[in-house]
């Protein structure tokens, strides 16, 4: 199955009660076969309305974090995020409905096969890091799972209503670059 092939399959979803309040799936976005993936918690107004991850403030942000190590989601990343709907209130997705999303995302991480999987906030870190991830603690910190190097960071929201954070998170994407040139990914 192709990436597209799978977004379309996503666009009919009726899993969990976040399907009633949507605008639009946001299935992701980037380079279908992206070294480098990274992963929000879920979309907000802006992505909802849009259909697309990270478009609001804090996506710009993040496209600013991006660019500052030669990654652009034109060009060699690809950013998805936990649940493909946006939450009430932009809410916390549940953990329920996670489980009832994660099959999206885990046949998207299939077919994209990254070698970096950046966890953007608490939500995925906690997910597909560890379920007792603490970002303030372990942000920058890369993890083997199976082949596949994954980090948690700070979300561009949280620095947006904390900005104190942002030379930490900052340093966790000077990270990423130095680990992309410790393997030789061609970005």
């Amino acid at each position: 199955m192709t990436l597209d092939e799978l977004e379309m399959k996503c666009k009919d979803c009726t899993a969990c009660e976040l399907c009633e309040g949507r605008t639009n799936v946001v299935f992701g976005i980037g380079k279908k076969d992206a070294d480098i993936m990274l992963i929000g918690e879920g979309p907000g107004e802006n992505e909802d309305l849009q259909g697309q991850p990270f478009v609001g403030r804090s996506g710009q942000l993040l496209d600013k974090f991006l660019a500052s190590i030669d990654l652009s989601r034109d060009k060699n990343v690809y950013i998805a995020n936990m649940v493909k709907c946006r939450p009430p209130k932009n809410r916390d997705p549940k953990p329920e409905e996670q489980d009832l999303c994660i099959k999206w995302l885990r046949e998207q991480f299939k077919i994209i096969r990254p070698k970096i999987v950046i966890c953007v906030g608490r939500i995925s870190a906690q997910r597909l890091i560890d379920k007792d991830f603490r970002v303030t603690k372990q942000h920058g910190e890369f993890i083997d799972k199976n082949g596949t190097l994954f980090m948690g960071t700070y979300h561009p929201a949280a620095i947006l209503r904390n900005p104190n954070n942002k030379e930490l998170a900052f340093g966790d994407w000077l990270k990423v670059r130095e680990k992309i040139e410790e393997l030789g990914i061609e970005i």
